[in-house]
């Protein structure tokens, strides 16, 4: 195909990074991002927080800041009372208030299923966009948030979940990344991408590929929701995490000692998932140390960058 282009961009299609960027001038570029998904939880107002938390994590994983967004609504307005939508959106747009973000429009169509979310603009320093493929060897990964999402929302799909936690990952799934993608800026960090759909393994492949670097990890250090790992020995596991371990087990190596639960849990897909940062060695213990002042505790290093031909994924 032969996909339109010019010289202001800085991020396209070319990269498979997680949003465009199109330089307006020497001192601005804009960010461009979409997603939108049918529901993960019952309750219409949470899963317009989660639907727009998740779409503004690709602006804080590329270094910007969200100033716009557009709704997407796919409904069926035949079958499902329209206060449903209206939860829903009042859900997203009370978490574009706490980014500080406008809501300029949008577009819906009547479908069978149910689907929402939003197309985001933010604004970056064109010297500043962070992409994935940029690990320098000696920088240490940094995960603001804990794994386990999409085992977790198996559990609760299957009726075994308690109150307490649905309301526990459905509050990690609104969460903004921005308070982290704001500490970020004021450290040296190289590539950031957010954990989304690939889970921590697919996302850590996609920032190796091509690179002529490995990273490796450190599985004790991963923050993991401990009810995750408990549902994950007890084999409820998402179809997805079963998809991003087999696509991707030729770059990843787990030591005998890593339990099978924990290698699992980190091919989870998660929604809304937590950045993944690539920060400077000398700066990592500090930075670690302002996310965690910040009221992120479940940040944590979990491993560094190498040099390394075969792009290897090595967990131990």
């Amino acid at each position: 195909m032969n996909i339109p282009g010019n010289e202001n961009v800085i991020v396209g299609l070319e990269r498979a990074d997680d949003a465009g960027v199109y330089k307006i001038s020497d001192e601005l570029a804009l960010i461009q991002t979409v997603d939108f998904f049918t529901p993960i939880v019952d309750d219409p107002y949470s899963f317009g927080q989660i639907a727009a938390a998740n779409a503004l994590s690709d602006v804080y994983a590329m270094g910007g800041i969200p100033k716009t967004a557009m709704n997407l609504v796919a409904f069926p307005i035949k079958t499902m009372d329209i206060s449903v939508l209206r939860q829903i959106i009042q859900g997203g747009i009370d978490k574009l208030n706490e980014a500080g973000v406008v809501l300029i429009g949008g577009h819906s169509v009547e479908d069978k299923e149910l689907k929402y979310g939003l197309s985001v603009t933010g604004f970056v320093h064109p010297a500043k966009v962070l992409v994935k493929k940029n690990l320098h060897p000696g920088d240490r990964l940094i995960l603001t948030k804990p794994l386990g999402t999409g085992i977790v929302n198996t559990a609760v799909k299957a009726g075994l979940a308690s109150a307490e936690l649905i309301e526990k990952v459905t509050g990690l799934m609104a969460s903004l990344n921005r308070e982290a993608a704001e500490i970020m800026s004021r450290f040296r960090v190289s590539a950031c991408t957010d954990i989304t759909g690939f889970g921590l393994i697919g996302h850590l492949a996609e920032m190796v590929c091509g690179t002529g670097r490995g990273v490796r990890i450190f599985s004790g250090k991963v923050p993991m929701m401990p009810e995750a790992l408990e549902y994950a020995s007890m084999g409820f596991i998402p179809a997805g995490a079963y998809r991003n371990k087999e696509f991707r087990e030729n770059m990843t190596v787990f030591a005998d000692t890593v339990p099978r639960s924990v290698q699992d849990v980190m091919a989870d897909p998660q929604t809304s998932g937590g950045l993944l940062i690539s920060v400077s060695g000398e700066q990592a213990a500090s930075f670690l140390t302002a996310l965690q002042d910040a009221g992120i505790r479940d940040a944590a290093e979990i491993g560094e960058v190498q040099e390394e031909a075969e792009e290897k994924i090595r967990v131990r």
